[in-house]
């Protein structure tokens, strides 16, 4: 029995992960591959069930992830994302929740065909699109800031609050239909709610005021802060059932906005992030694995189907259109903020402990609700996932242009290259904190911006989207690891690049280790004030295309010994950068760009 588990736990584990990195690679939403991945080792093949295998334990570990994907996402808003739509978002996660709510229940009514009592209690299930999905979704599709934002904060803030609007309508009915019930019950629920509030708030503050004092040691501060939140999810569901994800939704909140004055906080951020991503691929697919052939064969009728469908393109829609009428989104905005809707892991896991208290309590729909959240959790995250990103790019709310380049540090190198890039047609963006730096690019039609690239205001003021480089090429190697440093979660490890202001023959081998030299732009000898030197004198950027199949013979043959390779453009439109550690190699098609010799000097200078 514990070999089965341990399998069980495993199997699942690497599954889930590798479902990731597939959907990566084939750029289809991960969701998707891991729903299939589930359905394939469990109903399906019937190789493992985990609900079997853990026993006990499944509920309890579901619900535990569940909470830290929350705090992560929670943990992560800031409110400076919203500053130009804090209307909308408002207006969203309020009236746009209550009318999801309600046009929800009566299409469970009308279309489904389930009692008033269950309808209004999975309407107000559904409102959720939570952070599991959604923040996927958004990683890929690069969309703007401004839809971007309204998403996340929806899906991150009405995540907690579609359970309780779903427990809402329990409580009500249960004192309706029992005479022995009066209104004090409900005030008991909303006294509950307000608990896991204070509760949420009190324990955000606690650990940022002994963060702040120093009172953890930076190698147990992940940990300790991921075993308060684990508590505070705890304690919160002892007070009330349903509550938890509440309060350590509060809790991140709280947390998210202190770490702005608390910085050691925001480190703990990535460990978290890191953990959350696991999570989210290891409980889709406990979840998915875990359904019965029965349900599955349940999805197929008209009933759901036709419950799936309006919800996907009536009340989702309609409930968007109409909160944010008068708000500062635009028509386009709307349209793709009404379809986006995706449910996910809170709404399957919620269903399962309706379904099994309404059972109890002798409701005979409540055997359709596990397959109804099913499928709308299946169709919302395939018709989405995939459509998402080219709605966007149609709707020109995503960036319809080639992955782009971030330089920081304006120079006339730098200036030389952006210039290059943006004749290729590849967006280009150059970050200094001096506007006399700036000025040259700026008589040049090259976009920058003036401020410093680490501080918070920088972060928020630019738009990273169309950026899936970072060359730091400033004149103080120092920064420039920092930059990569910072910027390496967040641009990936193989798109931070700078440059180093000594030839790589000068350090000894100890002082450059192989990872350092996968970041290292160039040859050995293309440092800060050599590359600067070269452009201001005799030196040009150049560009050819290459169609023939020997990429040596480029180097030995065509090129001068005096040119120096930057990088590739693919006929892919992505960008091969030349480094210490990386050789650049050519395929017919693609478009090298070197540093040369201006024509009419000597190749001998």
């Amino acid at each position: 029995m514990q070999e089965i588990a341990l399998i069980s736990v495993v199997s699942i584990l690497a599954l889930g992960i590798f479902s990731q990195w597939l959907a990566w690679k084939v750029q289809w939403p991960s969701i998707f591959i891991m729903s299939i991945a589930g359905l394939l080792i469990g109903p399906l093949l019937g190789l493992v069930n985990p609900e079997a295998a853990l026993g006990e334990l499944y509920s309890p570990l579901i619900s535990l992830a569940v909470a830290i994907i929350l705090f992560e996402g929670s943990s992560n808003l800031d409110v400076r994302e919203i500053k130009d739509i804090s209307k909308s978002v408002f207006r969203v996660v309020t009236l746009g929740a209550f009318l999801a709510w309600i046009f929800g229940s009566l299409t469970a009514h009308f279309i489904a065909g389930l009692t008033w009592e269950v309808s209004f209690i999975i309407g107000g299930l559904f409102v959720v699109t939570g952070p599991t999905v959604i923040i996927p979704l958004l990683r890929n599709a690069k969309l703007k800031p401004r839809t971007a934002a309204v998403l996340k904060w929806e899906g991150i803030i009405v995540d907690p609050a579609g359970p309780l609007l779903a427990l809402f309508a329990y409580e009500v009915i249960k004192v309706l239909t029992n005479e022995h019930l009066s209104m004090n019950y409900l005030l008991n629920f909303f006294g509950g709610a307000a608990l896991a509030v204070l509760l949420g708030a009190a324990m955000g503050m606690m650990i940022s005021i002994m963060a702040n004092k120093g009172q953890f040691p930076e190698y147990l501060k992940s940990p300790v802060i991921l075993a308060f939140v684990l508590l505070c999810f705890t304690m919160a569901e002892v007070i009330m059932h349903e509550t938890g994800m509440l309060a350590v939704t509060v809790m991140g909140l709280v947390l998210g906005r202190t770490k702005r004055y608390v910085s050691s906080i925001g480190n703990v951020g990535h460990f978290v992030e890191n953990v959350s991503v696991m999570l989210t691929s290891t409980v889709f697919i406990l979840l998915t694995a875990s359904l019965a052939r029965e349900t599955i064969a349940q999805i197929f009728t008209l009933p759901i189907i036709g419950f799936v469908l309006v919800m996907l393109f009536a009340v989702r829609p309609l409930s968007i259109w109409l909160s944010t009428i008068g708000t500062e989104l635009v028509w386009r905005e709307k349209l793709l903020i009404g379809w986006i809707a995706p449910r996910g892991i809170v709404a399957l896991t919620v269903a399962g402990y309706f379904a099994a208290t309404l059972a109890e309590d002798g409701y005979e729909e409540a055997s359709l609700l596990t397959a109804l959240t099913f499928a709308l959790v299946f169709i919302t995250v395939c018709a989405h996932g995939f459509t998402l990103g080219p709605l966007a790019k149609k709707l020109h709310l995503a960036s319809n242009e080639p992955p782009g380049v971030l330089i920081v540090g304006a120079s006339s190198f730098s200036i030389a290259l952006a210039r290059q890039l943006q004749e290729m047609k590849i967006p280009v963006l150059i970050v200094d904190p001096s506007k006399g730096r700036l000025r040259p690019a700026l008589e040049q039609g090259i976009d920058t911006f003036e401020g410093q690239i680490l501080s918070e205001r920088s972060r928020f003021s630019i738009d990273l989207a169309p950026y899936d480089t970072i060359l730091s090429m400033t004149g103080d190697a120092s920064y420039n690891a920092l930059i990569t440093q910072s910027f390496a979660p967040e641009f990936g490890y193989n798109n931070t690049f700078s440059l180093t202001a000594a030839p790589s023959h000068q350090m000894g081998k100890s002082e450059l280790p192989v990872s350092l030299k996968a970041h290292l732009l160039f040859q050995g000898d293309a440092t800060f004030p050599e590359l600067n030197r070269k452009i201001n004198t005799d030196y040009e950027i150049g560009r050819f295309s290459w169609e023939g199949a020997d990429t040596d013979l480029v180097f030995k043959e065509i090129l001068p010994e005096t040119a120096t390779p930057l990088f590739v453009k693919k006929k892919n439109e992505t960008l091969v950068f030349a480094t210490l550690q990386k050789k650049i190699s050519l395929d017919p098609g693609d478009e090298l760009v070197i540093l040369k010799l201006k024509p009419d000097v000597p190749a001998n200078i």
